[in-house]
């Protein structure tokens, strides 16, 4: 090897330790208020885990290693160095084993309070399980990156068996279950004056807390949040900022979901009323984006969020796009992948990307709803909703689609950070189009301004026009406009204050427009 290559390795190699390790990490609360947290979604169960002879399912017997804290803590460098700032972890509570769903039973059926699965550990050394876990977020702390923990919603069959007054009953005094849920059961949460807090469980709660700051982590997402009313999150959230005040709270629940939890549950918390009790943040609509068919329906929820935003001005969304609850984009084609990536890096939202999303994973699994050789619950199917992330077994680490998605996904997140000062709701104009299946948007400021415009319609080919206030030259390239889109036949045609797009279906194009 020459000099030269020697010193080169070593240049790149210190740089690489500056980037990674030399930058103080940012504070969560402040991060996700001004929107720059690009947050990457893991399930511990599959993360780590290696599939060696490729049959999707993860068992130990045939030579398979099982997704454990300290193999996931050997992975975090590489996150680090795509641009991910905040990992969210899937819940880590040990699950139920009755009436249940997959052979591993669901993230989502909490078993315990403070009582961590046990199939995390990794059982090749002498440490507990806590103590991996403070490893992880102590690699994650110093690699600058910010953790945040799942708290499941609901108690498993198995908890409502063994602790019956910690749950809600109906008037046939069968414990409620939410929706479709039959695995979990909804907790009980106010007394049967229907006005005081239910103490015990409020105390159970607490110790969640309790554990999850122990243990390194910085934050909350909380499942089903709007199930649970104000006062409930009022004391949980006001314990655990006594405790830490810059550990946050993020709410699963948009301005569109409707209460899920039958037989007359009558409260159910809407957005507003959840970042009054101290959540910095909630999910947006994109959970819904799959709904959205025309530019009238997107302009309307944007506008609904960008109004909640302003009347609580220390809150912020957290990107739901693509999570765990549905399908994987890829599906929908590589346009469509596309077009959520984009807009998780162009809204003024804290992006989300759930583990796969980064390799165009399909999340599809060969085992899907087939008998089980082996079932570590009384669920004798591998249980899988199709496209999904698997959640229920114990599955396969994440596989890649092909080089594209990664380098598209880097770029993104680089293009975010570069412009971060930019992407901000204050700085949002709604743009008119031509097609009614074409939305637009644009966000400026003195300097520069980013234009983005997607297609709706899955069919056909469509053509918008879209008003620049910075662009005063015909071939872009005095004003830097730069294009981003897969498709690079159908190149914009710039006028003076206008670009002419034309978009493939469901294509999304990005425009960044330097005043000169």
């Amino acid at each position: 090897m020459g000099i030269k290559k020697i010193f080169t390795g070593i240049f790149t190699f210190f740089i690489l330790q500056n980037v990674l390790y030399g930058a103080q990490r940012a504070n969560l609360k402040e991060q996700f208020k001004n929107n720059d947290s690009i947050i990457y979604t893991i399930n511990i169960r599959s993360f780590g885990a290696v599939d060696k002879n490729n049959d999707g399912i993860i068992e130990e017997e045939k030579g398979d290693i099982r997704g454990t804290f300290l193999n996931a803590k050997d992975k975090l460098e590489d996150l680090a160095r795509e641009g991910i700032n905040t990992i969210y972890v899937l819940p880590i509570t040990k699950t139920g084993k009755l009436k249940a769903l997959g052979t591993a039973g669901s993230l989502y059926a909490m078993d315990s309070f403070t009582i961590l699965a046990p199939e995390l550990d990794d059982k090749s050394n002498n440490l507990t399980i806590e103590q991996e876990v403070e490893q992880f977020t102590k690699k994650a702390h110093e690699l600058n990156l910010n953790v945040i923990v799942d708290l499941p919603s609901c108690g498993s069959y198995d908890l409502s068996i063994k602790k019956p007054d910690w749950f809600l009953y109906d008037e046939n005094n069968e414990a409620v279950i939410p929706a479709d849920w039959t695995d979990v059961r909804l907790f009980k949460i106010y007394n049967d004056d229907n006005k005081t807090l239910f103490e015990p469980n409020v105390k159970n709660f607490k110790n969640f807390i309790d554990k999850m700051q122990s243990l390194g982590f910085d934050g909350i997402r909380a499942d089903v949040a709007a199930i649970k009313p104000y006062a409930f999150w009022r004391e949980i959230i006001s314990y655990a900022k006594s405790k830490n005040n810059n550990f946050i709270f993020i709410a699963e629940a948009t301005p569109e979901w409707n209460n899920p939890a039958p037989n007359g549950v009558k409260y159910y918390t809407k957005v507003p009323e959840l970042l009054s009790a101290g959540f910095k943040g909630y999910y947006g609509s994109g959970a819904n984006f799959k709904n959205v068919k025309t530019k009238e329906e997107f302009d309307k929820r944007l506008k609904n969020n960008l109004n909640i935003l302003k009347k609580n001005k220390n809150s912020a969304i957290m990107s739901s796009f693509a999570t765990h609850d549905i399908q994987s984009p890829i599906l929908k084609g590589r346009n469509y992948w596309n077009m959520i990536l984009w807009l998780n890096a162009t809204l003024p939202v804290n992006s989300y990307f759930l583990d796969g999303f980064s390799s165009g994973d399909s999340y599809i699994y060969p085992y899907e709803n087939l008998k089980a050789e082996k079932s570590y619950t009384d669920d004798e199917y591998y249980f899988v909703h199709s496209g999904l992330f698997d959640i229920f077994n114990f599955s396969r680490p994440a596989i890649t689609g092909g080089k594209y998605f990664k380098k598209e996904f880097i770029r993104a997140v680089a293009f975010k950070k570069e412009h971060s000062s930019l992407i901000k709701p204050k700085n949002l104009v709604i743009l008119k189009t031509d097609n009614s299946k074409i939305f637009a948007y644009k966000l400026i400021n003195s300097k520069k301004e980013i234009i983005v415009a997607g297609s709706l319609d899955e069919d056909n080919v469509l053509k918008t026009n879209l008003k620049s206030k910075y662009l005063n030259s015909t071939d872009g390239k005095s004003n830097q406009a730069l294009f981003f889109t897969i498709n690079s036949k159908n190149k914009p045609v710039m006028q003076k204050n206008n670009i002419s797009v034309t978009l493939e279906p469901l294509e999304l194009a990005v425009y960044l427009i330097q005043k000169n």
